[in-house]
């Protein structure tokens, strides 16, 4: 085999790549039989609701870096409805962080969102991202009662982090690794959040959760206080199934 030939397989092989996500994203939206013959923890969107790619824009630096990562990825959608992120909110965001680290060798295939439906102040939104950066180092199995109880407190947007709790969460880890995260925030349209609100009849509660697929369609939907372990049976199956084609 020349050269040649060798490149040209290898420029086929790429195009491959990149195009079986999307074919697979195509099949089940057009067959969503596969998905209602099986037991789904979540509810199926029929008919699914579409975006596009301007329909979303990063809210921050690094999610205007990132925007690009929501193409051709199945997304694990946080929804923030309102102008403050609850309890039930910081909750759903934080199972989100489990749910991604539990697909192990599946785990690149995912990205995280968090869908901000408002105008949030930059010290407000900073908040809740280094809350789901953190406080999983509050939740461990070696969790202490005092830990226990800064864990439920910081659920609380009364309590916020300041740097002397930033500075014993982290330890002796370098602070920006610690600080990186996973979570692409965004704002979507009016349009779009018109859609999404028509799903609850105009009004979407605290902490429900979506799966986009990697077209852009809104998939399932989980009401708030979902469980990861289901969430995760769920993803895996369309996971599964996309891999079709």
């Amino acid at each position: 085999m020349t050269q040649q030939q060798k490149n040209r397989l290898l420029i086929i092989g790429v195009f491959a790549l990149s195009i079986i996500p999307l074919l697979s994203a195509w099949f089940i939206k057009n067959n969503t039989q596969l998905l209602t013959n099986t037991t789904n923890n979540g509810h199926l969107i029929t008919p699914v609701i579409s975006t596009q790619k301007d329909d979303l824009r990063g809210i921050d630096d690094f999610s205007s870096a990132n925007i690009k990562e929501l193409t051709g990825h199945w997304l694990i959608v946080n929804i923030i409805p309102n102008s403050s992120c609850n309890a039930v909110c910081l909750e759903a965001i934080l199972k989100t962080k489990q749910l991604r680290l539990m697909l192990n060798k599946d785990l690149s295939r995912t990205r995280r969102v968090a869908l901000v439906f408002n105008n949030i102040a930059k010290t407000t939104a900073q908040q809740w991202w280094l809350k789901d950066s953190l406080l999983w180092r509050l939740h461990q199995d070696k969790q202490t009662t005092d830990d226990q109880a800064l864990f439920i407190r910081l659920h609380d947007e009364k309590y916020p982090l300041d740097e002397h709790l930033i500075t014993r969460l982290i330890g002796q880890e370098n602070r920006e690794r610690a600080l990186r995260s996973d979570l692409i925030r965004v704002q979507p349209t009016p349009a779009l959040i018109n859609k999404i609100n028509l799903l609850h009849q105009g009004s979407l509660p605290e902490g429900m959760l979506f799966l986009i697929d990697p077209l852009g369609n809104l998939m399932m939907q989980y009401e708030p206080g979902f469980d990861p372990y289901k969430v995760k049976n769920d993803l895996l199956h369309l996971l599964k199934i996309s891999q079709i084609g």
